[in-house]
């Protein structure tokens, strides 16, 4: 529905008025705002004019300053509602109907964090179910620029059949499970854009302080400075020829790929921060959710830094304090690996441990064991969603529950005895944190735990043995190795591995114990 717009004046008078008192579109019927904490309301009027907002008995006041921008804020309120929003101008009222105050969650990333409910798992029945006015959602459009944008396009609606179809999966779930635990409103808004470059949601000027950004920035600058409106013509009118002779031979192989703008498009620094961030910025949320890292698996050293930079601007522009930033580790793609081997995903795996490490209030959900060799997109986005959904029942709304994947914590090197055929020997005792009473278990397999590697000083890896000691202890060894010192865990693309919590089923967080560099 459109915003309401009340005249004050009569019609024939209208051509005298100046401009008329507006919100940004991210201010609509359906939306929710966060309980709990201040909420800015701002937009735009004629310099000085006086603007009155009310809402659920708060009448604010004030005036537009000089370059006709306004902004109040609305006392923290417990959630509630529906209740009706009014912004008075001298010319003009608007009315937004229909809002609640509840939960307000980003969901911000690539594909993964953009892929649809239709395109998930059991989509007929999850769209079914999903006749929820207690949930709203924002999509807001992609738009890639270098000019910083103060308004998107995308206006809130109800959860409902219809609508939820079209709405990040992760996203959905993660808020249709807080909303049924909580019972309180919960406002979504995706902004994500599939395949973004993480440097694409950073401001230029900050990445240009840094110089393990700058080979990826220079790249799309050179790319953007050699296109032109005429040669991009030039390239989809070349795409319409490939594709109709791709479907004149049967389809047969991989399509053509639409042409992208580098200019505008989701790889080029600060894209997506000018686009589709800086429009909803100050909008009050709870918190963030994170579904990135495939574009950035080439470069995963930086990655630590760049997402740690990322979303320290983020809280800084936003004004909220050090919010809560959860992200999903990488799933596993691709075939699965034969030989230990090093790969780029792994490292952007550990870096992603890494961040959760080195920045506040941050949490990772690890999905080793969901992804989909074939697909780079898993389709049960639920239980991402679900893993995602502990960390914030657990550390934001105070619920007794585990919430994080075990994870190394030390090594060992031991003597063992003989046992079996087993001769004695040498192995590395691995030790875990955030194990529950009920400890580690191997997942689907009786004795056989998978997934280990393990080296002498030669670097050379090969498969290990590995046998749960205890609660949070594993013994790893190979005969091959007699003399070990370090071991790795899950350090593949797409690694078989199953060792997990046997209480909730979270997978242990892949790892290394060693620092070797990539080669």
């Amino acid at each position: 529905m459109k915003k309401r717009y009340i005249p004050l004046v009569a019609l024939g008078a209208l051509s005298f008025l100046n401009a008329e008192v507006s919100l940004p579109n991210i201010f609509s019927d359906y939306m929710v705002l966060q309980r709990d904490q201040t909420d800015p309301i701002w937009g735009k009027a004629d310099p000085g004019e006086k603007v009155q907002v009310t809402f659920g008995g708060q009448i604010l006041n004030t005036k537009a300053d000089k370059n006709g921008q306004w902004r109040v804020e609305l006392e923290p309120m417990p959630a509630g509602g529906p209740i009706d929003l009014f912004v008075k101008g001298e010319d003009n009222e608007i009315r937004i109907n229909n809002v609640l105050i509840g939960e307000v969650w980003l969901c911000s990333g690539q594909s993964n964090m953009g892929w649809t409910v239709n395109k998930a798992d059991d989509a007929d029945i999850e769209k079914l179910m999903a006749n929820n006015p207690q949930i709203r959602l924002l999509n807001v459009p992609r738009k890639g620029t270098q000019d910083p944008q103060d308004d998107q396009a995308g206006k809130w609606t109800l959860c409902t059949p219809e609508t939820v179809g079209d709405f990040s999966a992760v996203g959905y779930y993660f808020g249709r499970r807080l909303q049924e635990t909580l019972d309180v409103p919960v406002g979504l808004i995706n902004n994500a854009w599939g395949g973004s470059s993480a440097e694409a949601w950073v401001p230029r000027d900050l990445l240009d302080q840094d110089e393990q950004y700058q080979a990826h920035v220079d790249h799309w600058e050179e790319k953007s400075a050699e296109m032109t409106d005429e040669k991009f013509v030039e390239q989809k009118e070349q795409y319409q020829v490939e594709r109709a002779e791709w479907e004149a031979n049967g389809k047969k192989g991989r399509g053509p790929r639409w042409p992208t703008d580098p200019r505008y498009n989701q790889h080029r620094a600060s894209n997506i921060y000018n686009g589709m961030v800086l429009p909803i910025v100050g909008y009050g949320v709870r918190g963030m959710i994170w579904y990135q890292g495939e574009s950035n698996s080439g470069r995963y050293a930086s990655y630590e830094d760049l997402i740690n930079l990322m979303v320290t601007n983020f809280r800084e522009q936003w004004g909220q304090g050090d919010f809560p930033f959860y992200f999903v580790q990488l799933a596993d793609f691709h075939a699965e690996s034969e030989e230990p081997t090093n790969n780029n995903w792994a490292f952007l795996r550990e870096a992603q441990t890494k961040t959760m490490d080195s920045l506040e209030n941050s949490g990772q959900a690890v999905i080793i064991d969901v992804g989909e060799g074939r697909d780079i997109h898993p389709r049960n986005k639920k239980t991402v969603a679900d893993r995602l959904a502990r960390w914030a029942l657990a550390n934001d709304y105070g619920y007794d529950i585990q919430y994080r994947s075990p994870q190394y914590a030390s090594m060992e090197v031991i003597d063992i005895p003989a046992e079996g055929d087993a001769p004695a020997g040498k192995a590395v005792e691995l030790t875990f944190d955030y194990v529950t009473d009920r400890g580690l278990y191997s997942f689907d397999t009786k004795d056989k735990i998978e997934g280990f590697a393990i080296a002498g000083e030669d670097k050379q890896f090969v498969w290990a043995d590995a046998k749960i000691i205890g609660k949070d202890k594993v013994h790893v060894w190979s005969a091959d190795v007699p003399e070990p010192v370090a071991v790795r865990y899950g350090w593949a693309i797409n690694p078989v591995v199953n060792l997990q919590d046997r209480s909730n089923g979270l997978p242990v967080t892949p790892f290394r114990t060693d620092d070797w560099p990539n080669e």
